[in-house]
Parts: structure tokens; C-alpha cells; sequence
């Protein structure tokens, strides 16, 4: 309990702004980006050798990678570049360099997906590294900061 009080109690005193826009498209898309996080997280376990190896759960959690990874971009739209967005007006004043970034991260994820349903673990770790420094370079060059 007290924790639901102390983050309603957090929330309240952020500083960014609601998301008011009626289809919540930033809302919507930070949140497939933070799913993306807590499915790619374990697997980053499993690559550092700080989690056991479960090949059934990798596979799983790579293909459910690939699903989440088609998701957010739809929601990247001419009208969605309003507070609380992190997003640099690069999204839009260069698709086709967003688009290559989005199609680098696919292409990675299903390397994943392949080096997962192999279950080499030797091809699965830099398969993971690859999707996180995929992550990383579209951060570094379309968002603001460390939020999404």
C-alpha cells in the first residue's frame, strides 16, 4: 500500500506535463518503449552472465520483442510532437533518416529472433548487444533525454 501512495505521491509532483492530446499518442508509444525495456532487460541478464539461461524463456522473450518492436512508430504522427514528448523535432523533420533508424532496430530484433530460436548461446549475446546499441543510437539521435 505504501507504495502505491508514494508513487501517486511522486506523480503529482512531476513537472511534465499530461498528456492531453485526445489519442494520447505519446502516452501511448512510451508506453510500448517501456515494455520494450522490461522484455529486453532479462535478456541482457542472460547475455552478461548475470542470469541463468533458459532457452524457452529467451525465445519467448525475443518473439515478444519482435511484436512490441512494429508498435510505437504508428504513433509518431505529424500531431504528436507535444508535451510531455522527449522526442527531437528530428522525428519529423527527418523521417527517412527515423524511418532507417526504426528499420535498423527491426532488422536487429529479428537477428535476435533467430540467434534465440538457434539457442547458441555464443550467437544470442551479441545478438542482444546489437538490439541495446540499436536502442542507444536512435536514443542518442532522436530523443531529448533519458525518458521516451
Amino acid at each position: 500500500m505504501f507504495v502505491v501512495v508514494a508513487a501517486v505521491a511522486l506523480a503529482a509532483c512531476s513537472d511534465e506535463p499530461k498528456d492531453t492530446h485526445p489519442d494520447q499518442l505519446v502516452s501511448k508509444r512510451r508506453a510500448i518503449f517501456k515494455q520494450f525495456t522490461r522484455t529486453l532487460e532479462p535478456m541482457g541478464l542472460v547475455a552478461r552472465d548475470r542470469k541463468d539461461y533458459n532457452p524457452r524463456e529467451l525465445n519467448i522473450s525475443a518473439l515478444e520483442l519482435e511484436k512490441l518492436s512494429k508498435q510505437p512508430w504508428t504513433y509518431f504522427t505529424p500531431d504528436s510532437n507535444y508535451p510531455p514528448t522527449h522526442a527531437k523535432a528530428d522525428v519529423w523533420q527527418k523521417p527517412a533518416e527515423f524511418k532507417e533508424a526504426q528499420d535498423k532496430y527491426l532488422t536487429t530484433v529479428s537477428h535476435l529472433v533467430k540467434a534465440a530460436q538457434g539457442g547458441d548461446l555464443d550467437l544470442i549475446r551479441p545478438a542482444v548487444n546489437d538490439v541495446q546499441k540499436s536502442c542507444k543510437s536512435c536514443h542518442n539521435q532522436f530523443r531529448n533525454d533519458a525518458a521516451s
